[in-house]
């Protein structure tokens, strides 16, 4: 078996069980949240006692914790993720229609993020100490403080209100059918600045990181013998120092997977993106657990995914990692 596969086979199998227990964890915990999906169906509305045991009867809310818990589990080896009582439509295609967004969010953030802040970071530890180091460093202080909500709303007063160069929110321009490149764009336009707020936080991680890793790589011993070859400070810092220094950083990204997609849920409120986590705040104070489970799963998926993803890529720049 290719050295690939063995990680791609290790990592599958490390899915199954963290799955399972993100489940059930996961169930449980929002077993323990006082009330439930007719409680909030009838907040608005009212009903009477019978309406209430029949709504409970109709959702299978009426059965015990382990029988409900049970049968939700082997729906899931059906991939029948169950009914969204707030869009009275499966689950799977509620969170179908909204992965595609977010996706795309995440996507473009992290690439921004990582290559700026990859950049960035060559560019201070490049020369440890000078005002090029001292000015970046100061700004990637800045941006780490900020609160991403706040990033959001001053990107969206200063280019969407004030320049005009970009829109307010949405996903793409509302009232108008377009197809092929002409939709890709108009998409590509509406997510600069969200991807640009949710990005910003995490260009500032990866520019410390690459920043402390090349300050460390200067002091090796293959720097040092790179050097006394006669090698060009450019060419050290490009082939040797920023290719070491990188690691850390792809380790990091794996990491921040989860965390980026929790500061999600705020950025797409803020820009009114219409993806999983301006759907699971709609299944929250819907009190649709299906839908909120169904959320959940969705995002652990990505998140084993994108760590995959990053052990391949770790396993490119260290090939040494392929025999452990």
């Amino acid at each position: 078996m290719s050295p690939v596969w063995r990680i791609v086979g290790r990592r599958l199998g490390h899915a199954v069980p963290v799955l399972a227990i993100v489940a059930i964890g996961s169930y449980g915990l929002l077993e323990l949240a006082p009330g439930d999906a007719v409680d909030a169906y009838l907040s608005g509305s009212g009903g009477d006692a019978g309406l209430v045991a029949q709504l409970r009867h109709a959702w299978g809310l009426d059965r015990s914790f382990g029988a409900r818990l049970a049968s939700y589990l082997l729906s899931l080896l059906t991939l029948d993720f169950g009914w969204s009582v707030a869009f009275s439509r499966p689950v799977r295609e509620v969170v179908l229609d909204r992965l595609g967004n977010t996706l795309l969010l995440m996507s473009a953030a992290i690439a921004f993020s990582f290559s700026a802040g990859s950049l960035l970071g060559v560019l201070a530890g490049s020369r440890p100490r000078s005002w090029r180091d001292r000015i970046l460093s100061t700004l990637s202080l800045a941006l780490y403080a900020a609160p991403g909500f706040w990033l959001g709303l001053m990107l969206i007063v200063a280019f969407a209100v004030k320049l005009n160069w970009f829109p307010l929110g949405g996903i793409a321009t509302i009232g108008e059918s377009r197809a092929g490149l002409a939709h890709v764009l108009d998409v590509a336009w509406h997510l600069v600045v969200p991807a640009a707020a949710l990005g910003l936080v995490y260009l500032a991680l990866y520019l410390r990181l690459m920043r402390a890793g090349m300050v460390e790589a200067w002091r090796s011993d293959f720097v040092r013998t790179a050097r006394a070859k006669g090698l060009t400070r450019q060419r050290v810092v490009w082939r040797h120092v920023a290719r070491n220094a990188l690691l850390p950083l792809v380790t990091m990204l794996g990491l921040q997977a989860a965390a980026m997609l929790g500061v999600s849920v705020v950025i797409e409120s803020v820009f009114a993106i219409p993806g999983l986590g301006r759907l699971a705040f709609e299944a929250v104070t819907q009190r649709d657990v299906p839908l909120l489970l169904g959320i959940i799963l969705a995002g652990t998926v990505m998140v084993i995914v994108i760590n995959l993803l990053v052990d391949l890529a770790y396993a490119r720049l260290d090939p040494r990692v392929v025999s452990h």
